[in-house]
């Protein structure tokens, strides 16, 4: 059974806390972040069924939401998800040759997982950090201006953490 642990429970009730009665849809962009946090790192149906009963919510508001937005995992990810812009400035800087490239490098396409469950490589629209393009998030944080040889070095970065924590 699908259930948050009794504080990620309590972090609900704050975040719902937050909005006026009856406006608890308004905590339904951060609760989906802790449900994809706490259930996997990705939101399936009965994760996101969970969060609209939380919400008092039907069940296709929550898919609605978790399907538009890009930062939602719909399916499992890879422990480092790669998520390159491909939009127009990132575009015309690049990102489908980096693209391409981490695809080659990884043996996966756009939405795949390697087989050792690492790496996934998602195409994601604006970033937000056009001046840096090409570019990419990991994680947290922003992969700038990125080149073959950024992305062997970030590739071989990641493949060391992990071996580093096994």
């Amino acid at each position: 059974m699908i259930r948050f642990s009794d504080d990620k429970l309590a972090k609900v009730q704050e975040i719902i806390a937050r909005y006026p009665e009856g406006k608890q849809k308004s905590a339904l962009l951060p609760v989906l972040h802790l449900a994809q946090e706490s259930f996997g790192n990705w939101l399936d149906v009965p994760v996101m069924d969970y969060v609209a009963s939380l919400l008092s919510l039907e069940p296709i508001e929550v898919y609605e939401v978790a399907t538009f937005y890009s930062m939602y995992n719909l399916k499992p990810v890879g422990k480092y998800l790669f998520e390159v812009c491909q939009t127009g400035p990132c575009m015309v800087s690049g990102s489908d040759d980096i693209i391409a490239y981490i695809g080659e490098k990884l043996g996966i396409k756009p939405g795949e997982t390697t087989a050792d469950g690492l790496f996934t490589l998602k195409t994601v629209e604006c970033l937000g950090a056009c001046g840096y393009a090409p570019m990419m998030q990991l994680g947290k944080h922003f992969r700038e201006h990125l080149t073959k040889e950024k992305v062997d070095a970030i590739i071989a970065e990641c493949r060391s953490n992990a071996a580093a924590n096994n």
